[in-house]
């Protein structure tokens, strides 16, 4: 990404890259929140899903391939302007810490414009994250809860109000300001390394830099993730005191392992969504670097 970019570009990129991120990623992402919230079994019970491959076949199994895209409309709708707000907040922390406009920036003045970005896609993430995970624990053998995106932001808001559907906020922001950083840090220094001075980005160096920041993005996120999932599918009053309940039981239940629950389908998601990701992202902004020059 050049560095004496319109934050508009990076608004109007980033929503087209989230909308290729959401429709590669989404069934690997339902796998990961559904072994995240698995009920916890006794000595000689054994697990909902055994792994990745057993969950991803149970879920076919039982509620067809459709099944692995439950949630996926709460996203896809919001996935435009998170991702719009997200390479937008990385464009403005960038020229936030440029003394002029053509200054290359520090891996770790990258990592600040990143953890930037996260704090500006928090307010739209995290009822999303919320609907989204609601609709992707709800199994093909019981009666849903949620009939939709829609029946669950009204039974939210019956039960608990705003304070419902924004549940989780915290636990988002946590994972999200560090997980950014990391994220576009990656990228752009990745991209730094693969494309000569003065040269054009290429195809491969793009899908491989965007592969490797999921990789380093969920690295960091993922422990902040589980927490979240768990907190905002869990019933009301279930922690009282939010993530740090949440955590507490964790670590004395099920110990530090169980906070990288979901890591193999985080992990088979990372490389292609987020390559689509940037691949989205990049042809996105040469296109409106050749139709829209002077935005």
């Amino acid at each position: 990404m050049s560095e004496n970019v319109s934050p508009i570009k990076y608004f109007l990129s980033g929503g087209f890259g989230g909308i290729c991120t959401v429709v590669c990623g989404h069934p690997l992402d339902t796998i990961k929140v559904r072994l995240q919230t698995m009920p916890k079994v006794g000595p000689k019970e054994n697990p909902l899903y055994s792994g990745t491959w057993d969950c991803a076949k149970k879920t076919v199994t039982t509620e067809g391939i459709r099944g692995l895209y439950k949630g996926m409309l709460a996203p896809l709708c919001g996935i435009a302007p998170i991702f719009a707000m997200s390479f937008m907040g990385f464009g403005m922390g960038k020229k936030i810490q440029q003394r002029h406009k053509d200054e290359k920036l520090t891996p770790i003045q990258l990592f600040y414009a990143g953890a930037f970005s996260g704090v500006f896609t928090t307010i739209i993430m995290a009822p999303g994250e919320r609907i989204k995970c609601l609709l992707q624990v709800q199994h093909g053998n019981t009666k849903p809860k949620y009939n939709g995106p829609m029946d669950c932001v009204k039974q939210l808001y019956r039960e608990g109000g705003v304070r419902s559907i924004y549940k989780g906020t915290c636990a988002t922001l946590l994972r999200d300001v560090p997980a950014s950083g990391m994220y576009f840090m990656t990228y752009e220094c990745l991209q730094r390394a693969m494309t000569p001075e003065g040269g054009k980005l290429g195809l491969l160096s793009t899908i491989t830099a965007g592969g490797l920041a999921g990789i380093a993005n969920w690295i960091v996120g993922m422990p902040p993730d589980v927490l979240k999932s768990r907190l905002q599918t869990a019933p009301e009053g279930t922690y009282k005191n939010g993530i740090r309940d949440v955590f507490t039981q964790l670590m004395r239940e099920e110990g530090p392992r169980a906070l990288y629950k979901g890591f193999t389908p985080v992990m088979l998601r990372a490389v292609p969504a987020n390559a689509a990701c940037f691949l989205g992202f990049e042809v996105a902004m040469n296109f409106l670097t050749w139709a829209a020059p002077n935005l």
